[in-house]
């Protein structure tokens, strides 16, 4: 669950970063290669867990799936958060600027 919830949520900001000049603008490719990193890091996670467990790894209980659903949907937060942070700090668009 922790590589698709990574997989989709990478997709989808890449596919909003390429299509949009705004999100550009906002370096939503920041967001989309912190995703992508962390979809690597599951892929690999997951190639480990199938090569100890076999055909096992795609029978998972219910519970690791609730856990592993809780985990991918934390990861993804916090890549939020960290990009939202960081979109904070550089202020691109220069908003928190006209502010101050």
């Amino acid at each position: 669950m922790t590589l698709l919830i990574t997989i989709f949520a990478a997709i989808l900001v890449s596919i909003r970063w390429y299509r949009d000049d705004v999100a550009r603008k906002l370096e939503a490719g920041f967001l989309a290669l912190m995703l992508w990193g962390a979809s690597l890091m599951w892929m690999c996670d997951a190639v480990t867990e199938y090569l100890e467990l076999g055909d096992a790894y795609f029978t998972p209980e219910t519970g690791d799936m609730i856990n592993d659903a809780f985990l991918g949907f934390s990861v993804v937060a916090l890549a939020f958060v960290i990009w939202f942070v960081r979109l904070l700090i550089k202020d691109p668009m220069g908003r928190i600027r006209k502010k101050a």
